[in-house]
């Protein structure tokens, strides 16, 4: 029986990223992830948080916080996979840039399928990977179904309005299966993390990854909230996809789906926060602007 449970987790994996990435392309135009990339100093420093400061962080974690091999792999995971789907809904709660929520978003997914494979062997070196396969792995099961999915939107907008839905519902759904296999599989892991330094690791390279990307975000709220958001919140498919294909130990995995959690249960608040501030200085500039006669605008 665990057999068959592991084989069904593996396949869950799978079908969420395909799902999820089909979901994500059957959604979006080229003109929305394009137009809202134009800033290039705005990109830079997005790129900045995400592939130099983070992976920094999580080494620097690692020279302090006691962690597993398998605890210590899946942490570089999370640090290295960036571009999360679940961005452009944090954004919206957090009343951020949604154009550039969703612009950086594949953007950053993109840049992961090339830098995962190149600097995963750098920051593991007693762990033995293959770079080619990790790139092959992100390539095929991520970036082709976005690709299709951007296709489909592009040249058949009625097919992709019916499919998006199940293909978002499909990768909801597999991903639950997922947590609930992993749970089922490795309860006693699990419940061992509690209390943990991997409790701490994950806490640690969630903050700190916000506040750089927060303050690497740009002079407004609206885009400081976006990179924020988005170089916290890792790309748990990408981090599944390679940890999955290359590592056997399941402490990899829990470790992936503890953060993938711990990440969610955090920048939900944080959004939520960030929202509330927005409105409150929204108000605030409206309720000057009209005190001097002004008429705001509604851009």
């Amino acid at each position: 029986m665990p057999v068959v449970l592991e084989s069904l987790a593996r396949l869950a994996v799978l079908v969420f990223v395909v799902a999820s990435m089909l979901a994500m392309g059957l959604s979006l135009t080229l003109d929305q992830i394009i137009t809202p990339l134009e800033n290039t100093r705005r990109v830079a420093r997005a790129l900045l948080a995400n592939f130099v400061v983070v992976p920094l962080v999580a080494f620097g974690i690692l020279l302090v916080v006691p962690l597993s091999e398998p605890q210590s792999i899946g942490l570089v995971l999370l640090a290295t996979a960036a571009g999360a789907p679940f961005l452009p809904t944090l954004v919206q709660a957090a009343k951020g840039d949604v154009a550039f929520g969703v612009g950086l978003m594949v953007l950053l997914m993109v840049v992961t399928v090339a830098y995962v494979p190149l600097v995963l062997p750098l920051l593991l070196p007693g762990v033995e990977v293959n770079p080619l396969d990790i790139a092959n792995s992100l390539v095929v099961l991520m970036l082709l179904p976005l690709a299709a999915g951007l296709a489909i939107r592009s040249r058949y907008t009625s097919v992709a309005s019916t499919l998006q839905p199940t293909m978002a519902q499909t990768a909801s759904t597999s991903l639950v299966l997922l947590m609930v296999l992993v749970l089922v599989l490795n309860f006693e892991n699990i419940v061992d993390v509690i209390g943990t330094g991997l409790i701490v690791a994950l806490l640690v390279l969630v903050v700190l990854s916000l506040a750089a990307g927060y303050v690497l975000g740009g002079p407004t709220l609206g885009t400081r909230s976006v990179v924020g958001l988005g170089t916290a919140q890792r790309n748990i498919s990408a981090a599944l996809v390679v940890g999955a294909g290359n590592f056997t130990d399941p402490d990899v995995i829990v470790t992936l789906l503890v953060g993938a959690l711990m990440m969610l249960a955090v920048l939900l608040v944080v959004g939520g926060e960030l929202g509330k501030r927005s409105s409150t200085s929204q108000d605030s500039s409206e309720e000057d602007a009209t005190s001097r006669g002004v008429t705001p605008s509604e851009d």
